[in-house]
């Protein structure tokens, strides 16, 4: 598509949007940014990779793959295992300059443990983002509406980003609080608002999606009995291992809600998950086996296990998908919580599915 010159508007400041808008912004003639909630985002520090450094890296495929299994994120990056407060201020900044200068998620990973289940510790690291982002916009109004006040960092997924807050220092791009001013209507122009009409060549809708269980909604599975799976779940998700639901016999999902796959490197989460259900297969081809059913007592113990884990961990607040609060979606804005992700760790998730097998497939009814 042709963007030069064009005037383009794009509603949504997510992953998304935040990789979206630092790529156009300096190739459209004018662009209207319309923010909903500001997210966290840090530098993804990407760069070319030489081939010295891609011989190296193909080398040491073993102890990359050993250290992404033995992370709670499925990553490279092992969290640090000081206390939070063993160290001195002085010294979690040095950590912290030096995690964001790095590329990947090592500035969300990496870190003090503590930033994901200690209020205190999440607020001061959030308040060390948040005067990153001061420094990298000019316009200390237009900073502050790119901060997030409704949650720390980290307790929702960050999305990493290539001269993202630069763009707003850029005088065609333009930031409109949507809070502030809502979007009342498309018109057959562009956009109004609450305070005026906005003319565009483009409309960009990075409105998000229903995470985690919207594809399997869209779908109509029915169970035993014409049982609907959209039904089933409506109030949330239960499951037996992310991967099986009861009354649903053979149905078999690698990646799907109260798994750990969402909340870990997901090719890497996937990659459990396929394995599994191979695994089950095959043994259940071995063994003339034609229907596999987790019973409902293993798979409400499962559910309550997942939800139990939220209590622990600062993301229990968010207002993500990780909480089920999808309030781009109709239905989800308002409603209680949803748990829809296993938050273990992908160790704890693997260790708990292979004792699974290892008892013989427990939990499971085999016919």
């Amino acid at each position: 598509m042709e963007l030069a010159g064009k005037r383009v508007g794009i509603i949504g400041t997510g992953a998304t949007a935040i990789q979206v808008i630092a790529e156009i912004a300096d190739k459209v003639g004018d662009l209207t940014v319309f923010q909903r909630r500001p997210n966290w985002s840090a530098p993804l520090n990407n760069s070319p990779i030489s081939d010295a450094e891609m011989a190296d890296i193909r080398s040491r495929y073993d102890e990359i793959l050993a250290a992404c299994a033995r992370t709670p994120g499925g990553f490279e990056h092992e969290p640090d295992r000081r206390g939070f407060y063993e160290v001195t201020r002085e010294e979690r900044i040095a950590l912290w300059d030096r995690l964001y200068e790095e590329p990947g998620f090592g500035i969300w990973l990496a870190n003090f443990r503590e930033i994901f289940t200690d209020e205190a510790a999440n607020a001061e690291f959030s308040e060390y983002i948040a005067d990153r982002i001061r420094r990298r916009v000019k316009d200390p109004a237009i900073a502050e509406k790119l901060i997030p006040k409704d949650h720390g960092f980290g307790v929702q997924r960050v999305p990493l980003e290539t001269l993202y807050f630069e763009a707003y220092n850029r005088d065609n791009v333009h930031l409109v609080d949507i809070g502030e001013t809502p979007i009342v209507r498309v018109t057959p122009t562009g956009l109004a608002t609450t305070e005026r009409d906005f003319d565009f060549d483009i409309i960009v809708y990075a409105t998000g999606f229903d995470a985690i269980t919207g594809a399997f909604d869209r779908i109509d599975i029915r169970g035993v009995g014409g049982e609907r799976l959209a039904e089933k779940w409506k109030d949330g998700p239960s499951t037996f291992l992310g991967m099986m639901i009861h009354g649903f016999p053979n149905l078999l999902m690698p990646s799907g809600p109260q798994s750990a796959s969402a909340t870990t490197n997901f090719p890497r989460g996937i990659e459990t998950g396929v394995n599994w259900c191979t695994n089950l297969l095959e043994y259940a081809r071995k063994h003339d086996i034609v229907r596999a059913d987790p019973s409902l007592q293993a798979e409400q113990e499962w559910s309550a296990k997942v939800t139990k884990m939220y209590s622990a961990v600062l993301m229990r607040k968010a207002k993500s998908w990780f909480t089920g609060y999808n309030s781009n979606v109709p239905g989800h804005e308002h409603g209680r919580p949803r748990y829809l992700v296993y938050n273990g760790g992908a160790p704890k998730f693997v260790a708990e599915i292979n004792e699974v097998v290892a008892k013989g497939y427990a939990g499971i009814e085999l016919t």
